[in-house]
C-alpha cells in the first residue's frame, strides 16, 4: 500500500479511484490508514467478504492473502485483474499507469 501512497497523484491524474482492501477489523485498520496517512479508500475486510466475492487467494504457508490488484473501469466493467503469488509479486504503479493509459483510450 506504500506503493500506492507514493503515487497516489499520479492515480488522481488519471482520474482514478484508488481502494485497498485489506484482512484486518476495523480498529487496527482504521489505526494503520491513520499511522501511514494513506490518502485512498480503504476497506477492512476481517470476514473476507470482499475478497471472497473476486476470488482474492489465502495462503496458510504464507500466513494470509495473496495480492490481488484490479482496475474495474467507470462503467463497472473488471478490465485488469492479477493474482500475486507472494508479496513481491505486485504490478508496479508504472505498469498500472500503462495499463490505465490503455484502458482510458480505448473509451
Amino acid at each position: 500500500m506504500a506503493q500506492l501512497r507514493q503515487d497516489y497523484s499520479l492515480f488522481q491524474e488519471k482520474e482514478t479511484i484508488v481502494v485497498a482492501v485489506g484482512p484486518e477489523g476495523k480498529e487496527p485498520f482504521a489505526h494503520y490508514w491513520e499511522e501511514n496517512h494513506m490518502p485512498f479508500i480503504g476497506i477492512p475486510d476481517p470476514e473476507h467478504r470482499v475478497a471472497d466475492l473476486y476470488g482474492q487467494k489465502v495462503s496458510m504457508i504464507k500466513l494470509g492473502r495473496m495480492p490481488a490488484q484490479m482496475i474495474i473501469d467507470k462503467q463497472g466493467i473488471l478490465r485488469y485483474l492479477h493474482y500475486g503469488n507472494s508479496m513481491k509479486d505486485i504490478p508496479s504503479n508504472e505498469e498500472v499507469i500503462s495499463l490505465l493509459d490503455k484502458i482510458q483510450a480505448k473509451n
